[in-house]
């Protein structure tokens, strides 16, 4: 959870691209970011892969009026609405864009290619069929900030309690650096988002950084069989609420014009 997910970009920028906000090519460069191209595979009426402009082009005529994230681990399917192959597909990339208004969904598929030090990233993005249901354990802008302050609150008292080196200078450190990256001009949302999706998207990112530092800094000060058991029930809620407040960021426009806000 370091860095922003492709599937969020994607749902963000298609998303103020699809309400007139941006122009495509506008859109395009930021949902393609640090990779070297996207390309979208399956889409109706074409037997090869096309590029990002004329697949969000596509969707638009086949009805699509919004898109969702979904961001599924084993055991938490969180976002997504089946079918079953979708579903698996999802959960093997751990994330995905499920349309609003037209029965697709969008799975990414990642390469590599080149020598070290000159690696380049090619994405392939897969279109399937979705079922049209409500997406799965997706909470509200407002119960996702709630619980973000919540779980950062319990996890912050268990990991100083163990001396885990994600509660401390390290960590702090790491996040400053974090956020000056993305001062240097990286947007958080794309236009058309509310203010307070800003505000978890950017909670959310902070606590998943703090999640992900304490997993890669080993068992920090935890020694014991029953600290580093008490160090993992922390640090696992937390993760969940968190990409549960991601969830709820990026979908909150779609959300938001259900409920007719906009």
């Amino acid at each position: 959870m370091l860095s922003e997910p492709r599937s969020g970009r994607l749902a963000a920028w298609g998303n103020a691209l699809l309400a007139g906000l941006v122009p495509p090519d506008d859109a395009v460069l930021e949902i393609v970011g640090d990779d070297a191209v996207h390309r979208v595979e399956g889409l109706p009426g074409e037997s090869a892969p096309v590029g990002l402009t004329l697949a969000l082009g596509r969707l638009r005529t086949l009805g699509v009026s919004g898109l969702r994230v979904a961001l599924p681990v084993p055991g938490h399917p969180l976002g997504l609405s089946g079918p079953p192959e979708f579903n698996a597909r999802a959960m093997d990339a751990e994330e995905a864009v499920v349309c609003h208004g037209a029965a697709f969904g969008l799975v990414p598929e990642v390469y590599e290619a080149g020598p070290d030090g000159d690696v380049h990233v090619e994405v392939v993005w897969q279109v399937l069929s979705v079922r049209e249901a409500p997406p799965a354990d997706v909470p509200s802008l407002g119960e996702a900030e709630r619980e973000l302050a919540e779980a950062l609150r319990d996890a912050t008292e268990v990991l100083s309690r163990l001396d885990v080196a994600a509660s401390g200078p390290v960590a702090e450190a790491a996040i400053d650096a974090y956020r000056a990256r993305a001062e240097r001009g990286r947007e958080v949302l794309a236009p058309g988002y509310p203010p307070r999706a800003v505000r978890v998207l950017e909670l959310a990112q902070r606590v998943g950084l703090l999640v992900s530092l304490a997993y890669e800094n080993g068992h920090g000060g935890a020694v014991s069989s029953a600290e580093m058991g008490a160090r993992a029930e922390a640090l696992r809620p937390v993760e969940r609420v968190a990409r549960r407040a991601l969830v709820a960021a990026y979908n909150s426009v779609v959300e938001e014009r259900e409920r007719g806000v906009r």
